[in-house]
């Protein structure tokens, strides 16, 4: 087995291998049998057969050889047998084309099929009847049916015998197709009378070792003289003829004359080839010598044809000559196209250039109608481009775009050159896969929402919505609350957003009197890596709601004093009294305000401007009108539901202020009486139970003082030091003190500790004495008694106490 190895390598604009190797292998090896080893040769890793998909492609899609990437070898798949696959074409020859992917790699593979003998030469028929004539002439020619070897080279057909020799012998006559012509020739006259009928055998010699033979009889009838042999006119005749011809053209008309008459003079003709299948394609008629066309001719398969044609009279003689026929190409095969390698979805972002598909093409066409281009769409972003000889690829051109094209629909078309010119096409489906390059989209460019005040907390206000060109993960928009500040507080203390939905809620309840409107910024932004965002502007406006009450500027409600408008009697119709103004923090129609009259002292005296709150007279003033009138005026909004107040107006008809003033007393009382009845009432009740709490103190404390005291005196075991204020007699008895005399007791919870202390302003006389002492005690007790007489002539000038939380308590009095 040989094997012959051309690699070439080169790395293109397209970025893939390419290589060629040649194996040259016997037929008929059995299954399993090695062809070589296709990774050693190409200086590939074996793993590498494996991660590149390694395949096989054929051009006939018959697989006789198999590619085992574990061992990295070719395999005899199935029996190849020479003979079936190539006929008499030498050299016979496998072409193979490996592919491999990730990246891609293409390598051609040969491999030459060699002939063995496996084939003996063959006749087709068993034997073959002459019918010659004795005066037949020493050197006439007899053609013999020549023998079919399947084999080719040395293996083929080498060499004729004829066995007996005794009047004939072979020739063999070399022809312009390599075959040989071999003829049988009279070297001694025949003799009818002794010998009728000869009976030889012809015998074919392969060159093969061992060697192989076939075998044909050779029947001859010797007839009665006949010395004219048929000549055709031509020994060549010639004729050209498409292969898209149709059953039955003609292709040439041979024609043989022989001089004899009678039946030895009618000729007639016959197709001799036996080798070829020219008999299935072409027929002759006996007697015209026409030859037609009776099979389908095929350029692609065979371009040229030669007839043997002989002719033959009744007598045995026979000449022979070659009708030699040209089929000439018509473009009748499309272009075929195999997918050999395809990417199903790329990256948008993939870069100008990258091979998405290789294609082989073939056309069996010849010259202009086997030439093949292939194109696409050119509004496509791809470009074919020419790889090799048949083999085309598919690149990207142009920049990629999911959000514009998500999906190409590529439709190849090839066509030759052939006139007319024939085409096929392959559309090849290309995924075109999400990258994160578009930022989300508001749906405005800002949003401005209404909410009416004192909402719920939590209320929903509005939806924001932003939509982002990419897709899945890339296109899941959040949003988000961008922190700002409104009247210096953070915004997220008036609104959220849902980071899902967009949904902006209040945080709480908004006052219209407080805020009309505020902005914010919320951003949107994708789940790309790294993602992308956006942000609008939305506007909240506050819209008012009829929350407030009127409030009346003018008159002046006070608790104290009335203040009354007053009308002259000499007044007439019309005469503008006073104008109610009042006033709505709302806005809109909630602080449109209306006047109404509600109660009056005289209906028919006064009316109220229903717009702006005028107080006139309806009627002139007359003698008999009260000096004092009350009015009661409705002030009303116009919000729903409406708000109202009320506010009184006195009016005084005089004509001057001392009229006035005698009512006055009277409008004062009323007020006085009608507005406070219920804060003297509480005031009173506040007043009394004060009084009895402090009444109910100071008696509970002095009778803790009074008997602490005694305490005191009696059981202390301490000098005493009295303190006697000036001008005081100490002669006992007198039952008087001064006027200006105070005295200070201080007690606290432990009575051993009291002290008691007598001063003046002026110089006082101490004495300090024996506590034995009888005249001593007597004296202070004296003094004390006197203290404690609730009739005591003593002055109390005030009386002040308090209770600390020690129950220390001192009392003076003056």
């Amino acid at each position: 087995m040989r094997r012959q190895v051309s690699l070439f390598f080169f790395v293109s604009s397209l970025g893939f291998v390419v290589g060629q190797v040649s194996y040259s292998i016997p037929e008929e090896m059995t299954k399993g049998s090695l062809v070589g080893n296709i990774a050693q040769d190409l200086g590939l890793d074996v793993k590498r057969l494996k991660s590149g998909k390694a395949r096989i492609y054929t051009e006939d899609n018959v697989e006789y050889v198999d590619l085992n990437k574990d061992r990295g070898v070719l395999l005899v798949k199935q029996r190849i047998d020479r003979e079936a696959l190539c006929a008499q074409t030498t050299p016979c020859a496998l072409h193979l084309q490996i592919t491999l992917e990730e990246p891609i790699e293409f390598y051609t593979v040969t491999v030459e099929i060699n002939d063995i003998n496996d084939n003996a030469p063959s006749f087709k028929k068993e034997e073959m009847k002459f019918k010659i004539s004795e005066s037949a002439a020493v050197g006439a020619k007899f053609v013999l049916e020549r023998a079919m070897d399947l084999d080719v080279g040395v293996n083929g057909l080498q060499g004729y015998s004829l066995n007996p020799t005794d009047n004939f012998h072979l020739k063999l006559q070399n022809q312009q197709d390599g075959s040989k012509k071999v003829e049988m020739v009279l070297q001694k006259s025949l003799d009818r009378e002794a010998q009728g009928h000869l009976s030889l055998t012809l015998t074919a010699t392969d060159g093969g070792d061992p060697q192989l033979s076939g075998t044909m009889r050779v029947e001859i009838s010797v007839l009665d003289a006949n010395d004219n042999a048929p000549v055709f006119t031509q020994e060549i005749y010639k004729a050209a003829v498409a292969e898209t011809a149709p059953k039955g053209a003609i292709m040439s008309t041979v024609s043989a004359v022989d001089a004899d008459h009678g039946s030895n003079g009618k000729v007639s003709y016959s197709i001799t080839n036996t080798l070829d299948d020219v008999p299935l394609l072409f027929s002759i008629d006996e007697e015209k010598g026409v030859v037609v066309l009776i099979g389908t001719l095929d350029y692609e398969k065979a371009q040229h044809y030669e007839i043997h044609v002989q002719a033959s009279d009744d007598g045995g003689l026979t000449d022979s000559c070659k009708v030699i026929v040209d089929v000439t190409d018509t473009n009748d095969n499309k272009p075929s196209i195999n997918i050999m390698s395809k990417t199903n979805a790329i990256l948008e972002n993939t870069q100008q250039g990258t091979v998405v598909s290789i294609f082989n093409v073939q056309d069996p066409d010849s010259a202009e109608n086997g030439k093949v281009s292939c194109n696409i769409d050119q509004r496509l972003p791809f470009l074919m481009k020419t790889t090799t000889k048949k083999f085309f690829s598919l690149v990207t051109d142009g920049d990629l775009d999911r959000e514009r094209s998500s999906e190409y629909n590529i439709t190849v078309t090839c066509s030759d050159e052939g006139v007319p010119s024939l085409s096929s096409s392959v559309t090849l489906t290309l995924q075109i896969s999400d990258v994160n390059d578009n930022a989300p989209v508001f749906d405005k460019s800002s949003y401005e929402a209404y909410i009416v005040e004192n909402n719920t907390p939590g209320l929903s206000i509005f939806t924001v919505k932003a939509t982002d060109a990419d897709w899945n993960q890339n296109a899941r928009v959040s949003y988000i609350l961008e922190d700002s500040a409104v009247n210096g507080v953070s915004v997220s203390s008036y609104v959220s957003v849902s980071a899902d939905s967009g949904v902006i809620h209040a945080v709480r309840s908004l006052d219209y009197e407080q805020i009309k409107d505020f902005q914010f910024r919320i951003k949107a932004q994708d789940g790309g890596s790294p993602p992308l965002s956006s942000n609008v502007t939305v506007k909240i406006v506050i819209q008012d709601q009829n929350d407030n009450v009127p409030q009346v500027l003018y008159p002046v409600q006070t608790g104290g004093s009335v203040v009354a408008e007053m009308v002259p009697r000499s007044a007439d119709v019309g005469y503008l009294v006073t104008k109610v103004v009042a006033v709505d923090v709302d806005s809109g129609q909630n602080a449109w305000l209306s006047y109404k009259l509600q109660k009056a002292t005289d209906r028919a005296l006064f009316e109220v401007g229903l717009q702006n709150g005028e107080i006139r007279t309806i009627r002139q003033v007359t003698d008999k009108d009260a000096v004092k009138q009350r009015l009661t005026v409705f002030v009303e909004d116009n919000g729903q539901p409406p708000r109202s107040a009320t506010v009184i107006v006195n009016v005084a008809v005089a004509d001057s202020y001392p009229e006035v003033l005698s009512e006055f007393t009277d409008f004062t009382h009323d007020k006085e009486y009608n507005d406070n009845l219920t804060f003297y009432l509480v005031l009173a009740l506040a007043v009394v139970s004060f009084l009895f709490i402090t009444c109910l103190v100071v008696i509970i404390s002095v009778k803790i003082y009074r008997w602490r005291q005694s305490r005191i005196l009696y059981h202390s075991s301490l000098p005493v030091i009295p303190y006697y204020p000036p001008r005081y007699s100490d002669t006992l008895g007198t039952r008087t003190l001064p006027h200006m005399y105070n005295y200070e007791v201080c007690r606290t919870t432990d009575s051993r500790k009291s002290d008691c202390k007598f001063s003046t302003a002026g110089s006082q006389n101490v004495l300090i004495m024996d506590p034995s002492s009888t005249g001593t005690m007597q004296r202070i007790q004296s003094e004390k008694n006197i203290l404690d007489e609730p009739d005591s002539p003593l002055e109390v000038g005030y009386f002040n106490y308090f209770i600390p939380k020690s129950y220390a308590a001192c009392h003076k009095y003056f």
